[in-house]
């Protein structure tokens, strides 16, 4: 017969599960990405691009790519996936498992009391202050926000209703002396591509394009402007997002500010690194009723890399965070 203290044992133990599982669970920012660094940048990927006068900071190393490390001409490796880090992985692992069948951490059924005591009280406590931070970031945006998503459908591309980019090369570019930024200390740029205003104008509409064709979900497109690596990723965000009964709804993409980190060649393919900081809505629905359930910042600055094979098209095959 299960005795009280056994019961209760696994009670707290079940709390203390759920609350690490939502913790570790917990999404980050929207937008293509997910607020992470993932694809590839050939040879390049785990070397970190230089800084430029929109992202001083060194970007963000990739967390999810399928080049392997160390290979000369970016060889893919296939994807993995972990669970919430090796910090909760070696305490589900360790402890909290051998207090499921029996055993603890210290063998002594006071000690696990006492920790999962502990770990229950943490677990809720860091629960409570990330749905008031969420609460908190949701009253204070969803003003802005009403209105923004009422009608239903496929956002419109750059200049529609859902808005677009705009500002031209005032924005891309302006690391480069275009635009009426004011000067500002950069180190030099390693160009071995000769990257050209159309160049810069292919970034920047490929930037609003892939931002709206993701708040639409439509495949065709991200297809069309990503490599297939980073339309796997795009796709399986999305799929997440339906899972989750909810639509990340993105519109009025406009570039701020861009510049050059790089560009190189690895036989037929050309590489161009660029930063970029700009401002969009970015709001996450509900697919039922239309509800504004979380919204993120109103502005990112990221690193993007696109390739394309010679004669062909710029496409996205990398995003990085800035930190």
């Amino acid at each position: 017969m299960m005795t009280p203290f056994t019961r209760g044992r696994r009670t707290a133990l079940a709390f203390g599960l759920a609350a690490l599982m939502a913790v570790a669970a917990t999404p980050g920012e929207a937008r293509p990405g997910s607020g992470s660094s993932m694809g590839s940048r050939g040879s390049k990927t785990y070397s970190a691009p230089p800084s430029t006068a929109t992202a001083p900071g060194a970007p963000a190393p990739m967390q999810r790519s399928m080049t392997q490390p160390g290979s000369p001409m970016g060889a893919p490796a296939a994807p993995q996936r972990r669970f919430g880090g090796g910090f909760f992985a070696g305490l589900l692992g360790a402890g909290l498992l051998g207090a499921l069948i029996g055993g603890g951490f210290f063998g002594g059924l006071g000690g696990i009391a006492s920790f999962l005591g502990l770990l229950l009280q943490v677990g809720l406590l860091v629960g409570v202050v990330i749905l008031a931070l969420r609460f908190f970031r949701r009253r204070r945006a969803e003003p802005a926000m009403a209105g923004a998503y009422q009608r239903s459908g496929p956002a419109a591309g750059p200049g529609g209703p859902l808005g677009g980019l705009g500002g031209g090369l005032g924005g891309l570019g302006a690391g480069l002396g275009g635009g009426a930024a004011a000067p500002q200390a950069r180190p030099p740029q390693r160009d071995e591509v000769g990257i050209g205003p159309q160049d810069f104008d292919a970034f920047e509409r490929t930037l609003g394009q892939v931002q709206l064709a993701y708040g639409a979900e439509d495949a065709p497109t991200l297809r069309r402007l990503t490599t297939p690596e980073m339309f796997g990723y795009f796709a399986e965000e999305i799929r997440a997002n339906a899972a989750r009964g909810v639509v990340n709804k993105i519109a009025d993409v406009k570039l701020q500010q861009g510049d050059l980190a790089e560009s190189w060649r690895e036989g037929p393919v050309d590489y161009a690194t660029v930063a970029m900081r700009y401002t969009l809505r970015d709001a996450v629905i509900e697919r039922a009723s239309g509800k504004v359930v979380e919204t993120n910042p109103p502005e990112a600055t990221e690193v993007w890399t696109f390739l394309r094979e010679r004669g062909g098209q710029w496409v996205v095959s990398a995003i990085q965070q800035t930190r």
